[in-house]
């Protein structure tokens, strides 16, 4: 089959020229014990997949990337239960064991086993079932979904109704269930609250759209890309403003008579978190989803933290339970209350992988979707 594989991470932009994703023929072994192989109709580009081809947030390589994909089950291996051929699923990135000390307490994001196997490359299981030239080529978030097919965890794909538009399903694997769940699961934000998101990307704008629908009374849109915050005003947001205006936090305090209930920090850099920290309200939450460098840090006032009784929150996959929350999210977005089809900013062809990034640089996509079409099986 054909994937867009990474050699070697780190190279610069623009990566149209310098050219980090190759698309080259690999081999694919067949689905083992537990395991599926899909064919993938759709994958979103993540600014994850981007950190990971900078080396921002190394991964082992080389390696097929992309974390976010729907598809339709082509084969199962032994002992597979609630998945057949035929069936279309979305695939999520934290593929959980069911049994860790998070799993029993009821946060599968939080899988200690999920966290290890993606460090090392490989599938649940432990294997690796993708090889080049004979040398084994690594899986990336236990996914691997820039290619025309995937072999996948059972535990890595939720089942979803085959009349849901797989290039919107796509978007479900991590911007909605890490934008919304940051809202309705981390922030538990109720219903008449005020809310500000701080970085407008797919997942901030699927966390504005969560808040939205769970009824912010004011809804703060905060960027540095006008045309994001055009698109987030049409999306429900109350307000916007300009996050390269030196006066932007004492604007959205005036505003919001004190600053904001919820703060959403969806970006994964320091200044931007330390932005919606201060736009945060006494008494209020600030959740951050966004994943920066691994040795970033932040300063926050300690004082204010406990004078001011704030709680800081950190959210990853929204903490979310994929199971329960990929088909209540997609029964919102049946009945219109999340649009995620207008966070569709482009789509691509594995050849348009590189391109595709550069334009996530220079702030012109917000989630631009890969087509691999697969015309036949792969060689397994």
């Amino acid at each position: 089959m054909r994937a867009a594989v990474l050699h070697e991470a780190g190279r610069r932009p623009p990566l149209a020229e310098s050219r980090p994703l190759v698309v080259e023929e690999v081999d694919l072994d067949p689905p083992g014990s537990g395991e599926i192989l899909v064919r993938i109709v759709a994958a979103g580009l993540c600014h994850s997949d981007l950190s990971a081809i900078l080396g921002d947030r190394p991964r082992a390589v080389p390696a097929v990337l992309g974390h976010e994909a729907a598809g339709v089950v082509e084969d199962v291996g032994a002992h597979v239960d609630g998945v057949a051929v035929g069936d279309h699923v979305v695939l999520v990135f934290v593929a959980s064991c069911g049994h860790c000390v998070q799993c029993a307490q009821g946060r599968p994001s939080l899988c200690e086993a999920a966290w290890r196997i993606r460090g090392q490359g490989t599938l649940h299981s432990g294997a690796r079932r993708l090889r080049l030239g004979g040398g084994v080529l690594h899986h990336y978030a236990g996914i691997s979904a820039f290619a025309e097919y995937a072999v996948v965890s059972t535990a890595s794909a939720v089942r979803i109704d085959p009349e849901v538009p797989l290039l919107d399903a796509a978007l479900f694997g991590c911007a909605v269930l890490t934008g919304v769940g940051a809202v309705v699961n981390t922030a538990g934000m109720p219903a008449g609250a005020t809310a500000a998101v701080v970085g407008l990307g797919g997942v901030g704008l699927c966390a504005l759209m969560g808040a939205r629908l769970s009824g912010a009374s004011r809804l703060v849109a905060v960027d540095t890309n006008p045309k994001k915050l055009t698109l987030a005003a049409s999306l429900g947001a109350t307000d916007v403003f300009d996050a390269r205006d030196p006066g932007c936090r004492e604007q959205v305090v005036e505003a919001t008579s004190g600053g904001v209930e919820f703060a959403f920090d969806m970006t994964g850099v320091p200044k931007a978190f330390e932005l919606a920290v201060s736009l945060t309200r006494r008494g209020g939450v600030t959740v951050t989803a966004g994943l920066p460098r691994p040795e970033a840090t932040a300063a926050v006032p300690l004082a204010a933290l406990v004078a001011d009784e704030r709680t800081i929150r950190g959210s990853y996959l929204g903490s979310c339970v994929p199971c329960r929350d990929v088909p209540r999210f997609l029964a919102l977005y049946r009945r219109g209350l999340l649009p995620v089809g207008r966070l569709r900013s482009g789509r691509l062809p594995l050849e348009g992988l590189n391109g595709g990034f550069d334009r996530m640089l220079r702030g012109e996509s917000v989630r631009d979707v890969l087509e691999p079409g697969a015309p036949s099986r792969p060689r397994i």
